[in-house]
């Protein structure tokens, strides 16, 4: 990808043009044109569904961070802290992941869609987000934009096609912003995928930096299981006990389920413990009250269970997508995948989540379900 800039801007708008002209949402998702990248903002988005589909198939997600801790020796160490050992995000002197080697990206990274062989892709949205504000404070204007590359083309700029959250608090300048990126997802297929230019402040701060993305893609696949697919999306800030909850009504599915749950945060800190994912199932009958389960805490081996906002990227299974850098620990980004399976042995139709976070300061912007429905 090394181009001149003139060449870099010549393809990003020509790309910007043709992914417009592709954004024609599939069934179930919401038709709307794309915005100017700072025309709409809010400083507090309530979780709404954003696709709902009941198919043959699952969801599977990539993402990355866009930043990290500087190599140079500090206290505690950098290339430590990369591979798991201590050390949050307001502890180091932050900077960009650029691993794209083209001079007009200032940040960059990957990571690789896996979607099974034979699957057709149904609904595909890219989330970004960040802190403005550390060392420098980096202007709101290009909160909206992004660059997409697919696997083995060339950058295209991604206009937020939804009000981009921003909000200023807890001694960051936070934003979280989406597009439908359905077509060209569907076009290109599975594979590393590069997202650069996430609008993300570098240095030092006692808020830290931090900022990702996540890339969400439902799928269609004749020889899985009927399941529920929801995408939920939303923005704002959790402290002091603060909680999020999701309620997914009429997703109706047997004893013994099988589902997963995927969630993204921001700003969560390894070893601030307090924070916790819950599952609650209500499963309807002739009684005149709804019987509902004890929540079920939602953890994996690296999320425990009082500590799940705690700046990772994980998922279940052996098989695990591929990320260009893979850094254990993030520093601030959280995009997590979790089995369900434990909650759902009862059975039922409806399912609520929680997310709360006791000490963190963290910011709640994404979750994903599939879980397998009753025939």
């Amino acid at each position: 990808m090394r181009n001149s800039l003139a060449l870099l801007l010549r393809r990003t708008t020509v790309g910007a043009l043709a992914l417009a002209g592709m954004w024609a949402p599939p069934t179930g998702a919401l038709a709307v044109a794309p915005v100017a990248a700072s025309s709409q903002e809010a400083g507090s988005i309530p979780f709404t569904q954003r696709y709902r589909a009941l198919q043959h198939g699952g969801i599977v997600r990539a993402a990355n961070v866009s930043i990290t801790c500087r190599t140079p020796r500090s206290a505690p160490s950098c290339p430590t802290a990369r591979k798991g050992g201590t050390g949050v995000n307001g502890d180091f002197d932050m900077t960009y992941v650029d691993v794209d080697k083209d001079p007009n990206t200032y940040n960059s990274s990957r990571a690789e869609v896996l979607v099974p062989k034979g699957s057709r892709v149904s609904y595909a949205r890219l989330y970004w987000g960040g802190n403005l504000r550390v060392g420098e404070q980096k202007p709101p204007k290009d909160n909206g934009r992004v660059l997409i590359a697919e696997p083995g083309g060339e950058y295209k700029e991604v206009l937020a096609d939804r009000v981009v959250g921003h909000r200023v608090a807890h001694g960051a300048d936070a934003f979280q912003a989406s597009a439908d990126v359905t077509r060209l997802v569907r076009k290109s297929g599975p594979g590393l995928y590069t997202v650069a230019q996430v609008n993300v402040a570098m240095g030092r701060s006692k808020a830290g930096a931090w900022g990702g993305w996540t890339l969400v893609v439902a799928y269609e696949n004749p020889k899985q299981p009927l399941r529920h697919l929801a995408v939920w999306d939303g923005f704002d800030a959790l402290k002091s006990g603060a909680r999020q909850d999701v309620r997914l009504r009429g997703m109706r599915f047997p004893a013994g389920a099988g589902g997963r749950a995927g969630l993204v945060t921001y700003d969560g800190d390894h070893g601030a413990t307090g924070d916790t994912f819950t599952l609650t199932t209500t499963r309807a009958s002739s009684a005149p009250l709804p019987r509902r389960t004890k929540a079920t805490a939602l953890t994996n081996s690296a999320n425990p269970r009082d500590d799940v906002l705690n700046s990772t990227i994980s998922e279940p299974g052996a098989s695990k997508p591929k990320r260009v850098p893979a850094y254990a620990p993030t520093l601030g980004y959280d995009s997590d995948v979790f089995d369900l399976g434990p909650g759902l042995r009862r059975g039922g139709d409806q399912l609520a989540f929680r997310v709360v976070s006791q000490r963190d300061r963290v910011w709640a912007g994404v979750l994903f379900v599939a879980v397998d429905a009753q025939r």
